[in-house]
C-alpha cells in the first residue's frame, strides 16, 4: 500500500514531460501524492470492507515487485493469517434445526420415521449421524446446528445430486405410464374395430330374418319401460343430494360462526397491535438504525390492513353473489317441482294412450292378412333401418369425438401436472436463492456487528480523557443536543401518529389509550436516560460531586494526575517483570527439554561405560569426601536464601490474590458483556426473520387476492349459465304446452274416427288397405325418428352417468374440506393457547424487565465501591514498589552467591582431574543427585528410572556416604523448588535466581556426563563450560529484556483497568439498549401473529367460498342434467302423441271405405304431414339449441377448466403445507367429535358475524347499484 503509487508516480511524470512542450502542467509531488490518495479513498468507498493493512511490498521501494515471505511476515504481525485461521477453525454456518430438517431431510428420509412426532433437534441429529459426516465438521447448539466452512456447500452438492436422481426417477415414471395410458388406448381401438367389425358382419347376416324385424318393432316399448325405471333412480338420487345440500349448508352455517369469532379476536388483535406499535415507536427512538425498519414495516403493514379490507369487501361481495346462486337455485328447483307434476300428468295420459295402442294391436291383429299384401313395402322399411343404423353410426362418431375431446382434456391435466412440477422446481430455485441471500444477510449483519465493535473501540479511546472537566462538559453539550434531537424526533413521531388517527376515525376510543400509553412511555424514556446517565460511567455523580467541590476539585486534580503517572509507571515496571519472568520461564523449559534430549543420547552411552564406572569407583570416593566439605557450605547459603525467599512469597502470594480477585471481576463483566452482544444478535436476526416473513404473507395475499378475482369471473359465468337454462327452461315449458294442446286434438279426432270406423267398416275395406300401405310407410319414418331419438337418450344417459360420477367426486372434495375446516379450527384452538402463553411470556418479560433495572441501580453502587478499591490497590502497589527494591537488593546479593558458586564449580573440575581413582563413586552420587532432580521437576522420568537402578547397585558398597549426599541434594532440590516458585511470582528476582540455578543444574548434568564419558570427553567437557559461560552473559542480557517487559505490563495494567471501568459503564448502557429491544422484538412477534392469524382467516374464507363454488356447479350440473331429461321425456311424448295421431289415421283410412271420404283423408294426411314437419322442425330446432347448448357448456367447461388450473396453481402453492397438516389431522377426526359442545357455543359469535356481514353485503349491493 505505501508503494502503489509508483507507477502511477512515473506515468504522470511522463505525461508532465509531454506537456511541457505546450505548457507547464504545475503539478507538485504533493499534489500528486493527493490524487493518489483521493484515488485510494474512492476505491475503499465503493466497497464495504472490514478493515484495511497497509502492507510494504519490497524494501527496495520498486514499483511492481512482491517479496512474497515479507508479505506472509507483515499479514503474519497484523494478526490477519490468525484471523483466518480462527475464522476456519471456527464454525461460521449456521441453521436452525427446523429449516436443516425441511431442507436436508430429502437426503435419508428413512432417519426420520413419518408417523411418529420427533423434535427437530433429535431429528437433524439423527439425519447427520446417518450421512456419515466428520463429527469434528459440525456442532449442535440449543437451537441451531453450527457447520464449519465449505460443509454447507458439500450438504447442498449432496442434496442436488439427491435431487437429480429423484426427479430423473419422476420423469422416468410418468414417461412410462404415460406410454403405458397410450398403448393401452390403442389395445382397446384395435379391439373396439374388431368388435364393431364383428357386430356389423352378424348384423348383416341377421337382418334380413323375419323375427329380428319382430324385434326391431318390439324394441321402443321395451325402452320406455327401462325410461321409467331410470326416472325413479334419478328421483332417489335428487333425493340424496338435497339432504347432502342440507348438510354442507349446516355445515357452513357453523364455519361462518366460528368466522365472526375469529374476527372478534382479530379487532382485538388489532387494537393490541396498535398499542405496541406506539412502544415500538419509543424503542425506536433509542436505536436509529432499528427506527428505519420499524417505519418500513409499518408502511407494509398499512398495505396489508389495506389489502386485507379490499379482501374483506371481495369477501362480501362474493357472500352476496352466493346468496343470489342460492336463491336462484330454489327458484329452478321450484320449476323442476312443477315440471315433475306435469310429467306425472303426462305419464298418466301415456297409460292411457298404451291401453288404446294395446286395443288398436289387437284389431290389426285381425288385419293381418292383409299385412301379409304389404310384404313389399316391407323392403321400403328395411331402407328406412339401414338409414337409423347409418345414424346411429354417426351418433357413435360424434360418441368417439366426445370421448377424443376427454382424452384431450386428461391431456391437457396432465400437462398442467407437469407445469406444476416446473413450477415447484422453479419454487425450489427460488428457496436456494433466499437462502442465498439470507446468508448474504448474515454476512451484512456479522460486518455491522464489526462496525459496532469499531464504534465501540473509538468510544473507549474518547472516554480516556473523561479524567479532564472541559470533555466531560462537552460530553454534556453533546448529550444535550442529542436530547433535543431526540425531542424533535419524538414531534415528528406525534405528528405521524396524529396522520394516523384522522385516517383511523373508527378507533378513536383506542386512540385514547394509546395516547396514555405513550405518555407514560415518555416519563419511562426520561426515566431510562436518567438511569442511562447514572450507568454511563458513573458521569452524572461525577458532575454532581464536581459541583459540590469545585473549590478542592483544582487542588486535588494536581494530586491525581501525581498520583496516575506514579500508578503508571508501577504498573509498567510490573507488566516488565512479568514479560521478562515469563521469557525466562520459557528458556529454561527449552533449555531443559534439550537437556532430556541429551540425557537420552547418552544414556544408551552409559550402560556401555558401566564397567569402567565401576573400575573407577575407588578413585570417585576421595573426590566424594571433597564434595561433601562444599555441600555442607551451599546448604548453610541455602537456608539464607529459603528465609529470603518466604518472606518475599508471602508478599507475592497478598498481590497474586488481589490480582485474581480483579482479573475474575473483570472476566464476570467481559462474559456479561459477551451474553447481552449475543442477545443483541439474536435480536436482529430474528427481526430479519420477521421481516421475511412479512414479505411471504405479503405474496399469500396477493395470490388469494387473484384467486378471488378468478372466483368472482366464474359466479359472473354460473348466473350467465343459469339465465341461458331459464330461457331454454321457458321454451320446453311452451313446447310442452303446444305438445298437449296437440295431444287433445288428436285424440278428439281419434273418437271421432272411431264412431265412423263402427258406421262404415264393412263398406271401405279397399280404401283402408291404400291407406294401410300409406300409414306403414308413415310408421316406418316415425320408427325411424324414434330410434335416433332413443340414440340421442342413450348418449344424454352416459351424460347424466358421467356427471353423476363428477357429483360423486365433488362430494368426496366437499367432505374432505369439511376435515380441513375441522383440522383448521383445531389450529386456531392450539394458536389461542400460543397466545395466551405468549401473553404470560410478556408479563414475565415486564418482571425481568423490573428486576434488570434494580441489578443496573445495584450494579452503580458496585461501580463506586470498584473505585474504591482500585484506590486502595494503587496504595498496595506502592507497598509492592518498596518490597520490590528490597527484593532486588537481595536478588543481587544471591546473583554474588551464584558468582562464587561458579568458581566452585571450577575447582570441583580441578579436583575431578586430580581425583580420577574416586570418579566411581562420585559418579553414582551425581547419578542419584540427577535422579531426585528429574523426579521433583517431572520432566526427566526416563533417566531418573535407570539412574535408580544403578544407584541400587552401588548402594550395598557405600550405603552411609550415600545417605549423606541424598540429604545434602534433597536440602539443595528444596532450594531449587522455593526459586522455581519465586520465578513464577513475576518479579525479576527471583526468576533470575531460578534461571541461574537451573543453568547450573544444567551444568552439573553435564559434568556428571563428562564424568561418566572419562578421559575421553574431558576437552568438550571444557567447551561446555566456556558455553555456559555465554549463556550466563546471555541470562544477563535477558534480564535486562524482562525488566523492560515488566514495565510495559504494568502499563498494561493500568490501560486495562481504565478499560474495565469504561467497559462496566458500556455494560449499563448495553442492558438499557437490550431492554429496549426486547420490547422491539415482542412487539414484531405480536405483529407477526396478527398477520399469521389474517391469513389465516383469509384462508379459510377462501376455502369455502371454493367448497360454495363447487356446490354451486354441481347444483347447476343437476339442474341441467334434470332439464336434459324433462326434454327427453318431452320428446318421447311428443313421438308417442305422433304414433297416436298415424294409428288414428290408420284406423280412419280403414273405417272409411268410401270415395267421398278419400278425398278427406288426403287433406288431413296433407295437415297431418305439415304438423309432422313442424314437429320436426321443433325437433331439430331443439336438438340445435341443445347442442348450441352442450357446445358453449363445453366452451364454459373449458374456460372454468382453464380458470380453475390457474386457482390450482395457485391453491396448491399454499395448500401443500396445509394438505400436509390435514394428513395428520385426518387420523384426528375421532377425537374431534368431543369438541362439539365447545363449537354449540362459538355458533352463536358466528350467527352474529353472518347477520353483521348480510348486512355489509346489503350496504356493497346498493353502493354497486348506485355506481
Amino acid at each position: 500500500m505505501g508503494y502503489a503509487g509508483a507507477d502511477s508516480v512515473q506515468e504522470t511524470g511522463g505525461k508532465g514531460k509531454e506537456k511541457k512542450k505546450k505548457g507547464s502542467s504545475f503539478q507538485t509531488v504533493s499534489a500528486l501524492h493527493r490524487e493518489n490518495l483521493h484515488k485510494l479513498m474512492t476505491n475503499l468507498r465503493s466497497t464495504h470492507p472490514h478493515f484495511v493493512r497497509c502492507i510494504i511490498p519490497n524494501e527496495s521501494k520498486t514499483p511492481g515487485a512482491m517479496e512474497n515471505p515479507l508479505v506472509m511476515h507483515q499479514l503474519r504481525c497484523n494478526g490477519v493469517l490468525e484471523g483466518i485461521r480462527i475464522c476456519r477453525k471456527g464454525f461460521p454456518n449456521r441453521i436452525l434445526y427446523a429449516d436443516f430438517k425441511q431442507r436436508y431431510r430429502i437426503l435419508n428420509p428413512s432417519s426420520i420415521p413419518e408417523g411418529q412426532f420427533i423434535d427437530n433437534k433429535k431429528a437433524s441429529e439423527k439425519l447427520l449421524g446417518s450421512l456419515e459426516l466428520d463429527h469434528n465438521q459440525y456442532r449442535l447448539g440449543h437451537t441451531k446446528v453450527f457447520f464449519k466452512a465449505g460443509l454447507l456447500g458439500l450438504l447442498e452438492e449432496m442434496r442436488d445430486d439427491r435431487l437429480a436422481l429423484i426427479i430423473t426417477g419422476i420423469q422416468a415414471r410418468s414417461r412410462g405410464i404415460l406410454a403405458r395410458i397410450e398403448f393401452q388406448k390403442i389395445v382397446e381401438r384395435r379391439d373396439a374395430l374388431l368388435v364393431i367389425q364383428w357386430n356389423v358382419r352378424a348384423f348383416m347376416g341377421v337382418k334380413n330374418w323375419p323375427w329380428m324385424k319382430m324385434f326391431f318393432k318390439i324394441k321402443p316399448l321395451l325402452r320406455s319401460a327401462e325410461t321409467e325405471k331410470e326416472m325413479a333412480n334419478m328421483k332417489e338420487e335428487f333425493l340424496k343430494l338435497k339432504e347432502a345440500y342440507a348438510k354442507s349448508e349446516a355445515r357452513r352455517k357453523e364455519l361462518e360462526e366460528k368466522m365472526v369469532s375469529i374476527l372478534q379476536e382479530k379487532n382485538d388483535l388489532q387494537l393490541q397491535v396498535q398499542t405496541e406499535q406506539d412502544n415500538l415507536c419509543d424503542s425506536e427512538e433509542r436505536c436509529e438504525g432499528l427506527i428505519k425498519n420499524k417505519i418500513q414495516q409499518e408502511a407494509k403493514l398499512k398495505e396489508l390492513t389495506e389489502r386485507l379490507e379490499d379482501e374483506e369487501e371481495m369477501n362480501s361481495e362474493l357472500t352476496a353473489k352466493k346468496r343470489k346462486l342460492e336463491d336462484e337455485c330454489s327458484e329452478l328447483k321450484k320449476d323442476i317441482d312443477d315440471l315433475e307434476l306435469t310429467l306425472a300428468k303426462v305419464e298418466k295420459e301415456k297409460h292411457a294412450t298404451e291401453n288404446k295402442v294395446k286395443n288398436l294391436t289387437e284389431e290389426m291383429a285381425a288385419l293381418e292378412e292383409m299385412i301379409a299384401k304389404l310384404t313389399k313395402e316391407k323392403k321400403a322399411l328395411q331402407e328406412a333401418h339401414q338409414q337409423t343404423l347409418d345414424d346411429l353410426q354417426s351418433e357413435e362418431d360424434k360418441v368417439n369425438t366426445l370421448t377424443k375431446a376427454k382424452t384431450k382434456l386428461e391431456q391437457q391435466v396432465d400437462d398442467l401436472e407437469g407445469s406444476l412440477e416446473q413450477e415447484k422446481k422453479v419454487r425450489m430455485d427460488l428457496e436456494r436463492a433466499k437462502r442465498k441471500l439470507e446468508g448474504d444477510l448474515k454476512l451484512a449483519q456479522e460486518s455491522i456487528m464489526d462496525l459496532e465493535n469499531d464504534k465501540q473501540q473509538l468510544e473507549e479511546r474518547l472516554k480516556k480523557k473523561d479524567f479532564e472537566m472541559s470533555q466531560i462538559n462537552g460530553k454534556l453539550e453533546d448529550e444535550q443536543a442529542m436530547n433535543a434531537q431526540l425531542q424533535k424526533k419524538l414531534k415528528e413521531l406525534q405528528a405521524r401518529i396524529e396522520e394516523l388517527e384522522e385516517e383511523l376515525e373508527a378507533e378513536r376510543a383506542a386512540r385514547a389509550k394509546v395516547e396514555k400509553q405513550r405518555a407514560d412511555l415518555s416519563r419511562e424514556l426520561e426515566e431510562i436516560s436518567e438511569r442511562l446517565e447514572e450507568a454511563g460511567g458513573a458521569t452524572a455523580a461525577q458532575i454532581e460531586m464536581n459541583k459540590k467541590r469545585e473549590a478542592e476539585f483544582q487542588k486535588l486534580r494536581r494530586d491525581l494526575e501525581e498520583a496516575t503517572l506514579q500508578h503508571e509507571a508501577t504498573a509498567a515496571t510490573l507488566r516488565k517483570k512479568q514479560a521478562d519472568s515469563v521469557a525466562d520461564l520459557g528458556e529454561q523449559i527449552d533449555n531443559l527439554q534439550r537437556v532430556k534430549q541429551k540425557l537420552e543420547k547418552e544414556k544408551s552411552e552409559l550402560r556401555l561405560e558401566l564397567d569402567d564406572v565401576v573400575s573407577n569407583m575407588e578413585q570417585i570416593v576421595k573426590s566424594k569426601n571433597n564434595l561433601e566439605k562444599m555441600c555442607r557450605t551451599l546448604e548453610d547459603q541455602m537456608n539464607e536464601y529459603k528465609t529470603k525467599s518466604e518472606e518475599g512469597q508471602r508478599t507475592i502470594n497478598d498481590f497474586n490474590m488481589q490480582r485474581a480477585k480483579l482479573q475474575t471481576e473483570n472476566g464476570e463483566f467481559a462474559r456479561q458483556l459477551e451474553e447481552k452482544d449475543s442477545l443483541v444478535s439474536q435480536l436482529t436476526r430474528g427481526k430479519q426473520s420477521y421481516t421475511q416473513q412479512l414479505e411471504d404473507l405479503k405474496r399469500q395475499l396477493e395470490e388469494e387476492v387473484k384467486a378471488k378475482n378468478a372466483l368472482a369471473h366464474a359466479v359472473q359465468s354460473s348466473r350467465h349459465d343459469c339465465d341461458l337454462l331459464r330461457e331454454q327452461y321457458e321454451e320446453e315449458q311452451e313446447a310442452k304446452a303446444e305438445l298437449q294442446r296437440g295431444m287433445s286434438k288428436a285424440n278428439s279426432e281419434v273418437a271421432q274416427w272411431r264412431t265412423k270406423y263402427e258406421t262404415d267398416a264393412v263398406q271401405r275395406t279397399e280404401e283402408l288397405e291404400d291407406a294401410k300401405k300409406k300409414l306403414a310407410q308413415r310408421l316406418q319414418d316415425a320408427e325411424e325418428a324414434v330410434e335416433a331419438v332413443n340414440a340421442k337418450c342413450s348418449s344424454l344417459e352416459k351424460t347424466k352417468h358421467r356427471l353423476q360420477n363428477e357429483i360423486e367426486d365433488l362430494m368426496v372434495d366437499v367432505e374432505r374440506s369439511n376435515a380441513a375446516a375441522a383440522a383448521l379450527d383445531k389450529k386456531q384452538r392450539n394458536f389461542d393457547k400460543v397466545l395466551s402463553e405468549w401473553k404470560q411470556k410478556y408479563e414475565e418479560s415486564q418482571t425481568e424487565l423490573e428486576s434488570s433495572q434494580k441489578e443496573a441501580r445495584s450494579l452503580s453502587t458496585e461501580l463506586f465501591k470498584l473505585k474504591n478499591s482500585y484506590e486502595e490497590s494503587i496504595e498496595h502497589l506502592e507497598t509492592l514498589k518498596r518490597e520490590n527494591k528490597n527484593l532486588q537488593e537481595e536478588i543481587s546479593d544471591l546473583t554474588e552467591q551464584i558468582g562464587e558458586g561458579g568458581k566452585s564449580i571450577h575447582e570441583l573440575e580441578k579436583i575431578r582431574k586430580q581425583l580420577e581413582q574416586e570418579k566411581s563413586e562420585i559418579q553414582t552420587a551425581l547419578e542419584e543427585a540427577e535422579a531426585t532432580l528429574e523426579h521433583e521437576e517431572g520432566k526427566i522420568l526416563r533417566a531418573q528410572l535407570e539412574f535408580n537402578q544403578i544407584k541400587a547397585d552401588i548402594e550395598r558398597k557405600l550405603t552411609e556416604k550415600d545417605e549423606e549426599m541424598e540429604q545434602a541434594k534433597r536440602n539443595q532440590q528444596r532450594v531449587v523448588d522455593t526459586l522455581q516458585s519465586s520465578l513464577e511470582s513475576e518479579t525479576r528476582s527471583r526468576n533470575e535466581a531460578l534461571r541461574l540455578k537451573k543453568k547450573m543444574e544444567g551444568d552439573l548434568n553435564e559434568m556428571e556426563i563428562q564424568l561418566s564419558q572419562a578421559n575421553r570427553q574431558a576437552a568438550e567437557a571444557q567447551k561446555q563450560l566456556k558455553s555456559i559461560h555465554t549463556h550466563l552473559k546471555d541470562s544477563q542480557l535477558h534480564l535486562d529484556d524482562s525488566l523492560r517487559a515488566n514495565d510495559d505490563l504494568k502499563e498494561n495494567i493500568a490501560i486495562v483497568e481504565r478499560r474495565n471501568n469504561l467497559l462496566q459503564a458500556e455494560v449499563e448502557e448495553l442492558r438499557s439498549g437490550l431492554e429496549q429491544t426486547e420490547r422491539g422484538r415482542k412487539l414484531a412477534e405480536q405483529e407477526l401473529l396478527d398477520v399469521s392469524e389474517r391469513v389465516q382467516l383469509l384462508h379459510s374464507q377462501n376455502t369455502s367460498l371454493l367448497n360454495q363454488k363447487k356446490k354451486l356447479e354441481s347444483d347447476t350440473a343437476q339442474f341441467q342434467t334434470e332439464v336434459e331429461e324433462a326434454l327427453q321425456e318431452s320428446r318421447n311424448a311428443e313421438e308417442k302423441a305422433k304414433k297416436a295421431i298415424t294409428d288414428a289415421a290408420m284406423m280412419a283410412e280403414e273405417l272409411k271405405k268410401e270415395q267421398d271420404t278419400s278425398a278427406h283423408l288426403e287433406r288431413m294426411k296433407k295437415n297431418m304431414e305439415q304438423t309432422i314437419k313442424d314437429l320436426q322442425h321443433r325437433l331439430d330446432e331443439a336438438e340445435q339449441i341443445a347442442m348450441k347448448g352442450g357446445k358453449k357448456q363445453v366452451q364454459k367447461l373449458e374456460a372454468r377448466t382453464r380458470e380453475l388450473e390457474t386457482e390450482v396453481e395457485n391453491e396448491q402453492r399454499k395448500s401443500s403445507d396445509a394438505v400436509k397438516g390435514v394428513r395428520k389431522y385426518e387420523r384426528r377426526i375421532k377425537e374431534l367429535t368431543y369438541q362439539t359442545e365447545e363449537d354449540r357455543k362459538n355458533l352463536a359469535r358466528l350467527q352474529d358475524l353472518v347477520d353483521k356481514l348480510q348486512l355489509k353485503v346489503k350496504s356493497y349491493k346498493r353502493t354497486s347499484e348506485e355506481a
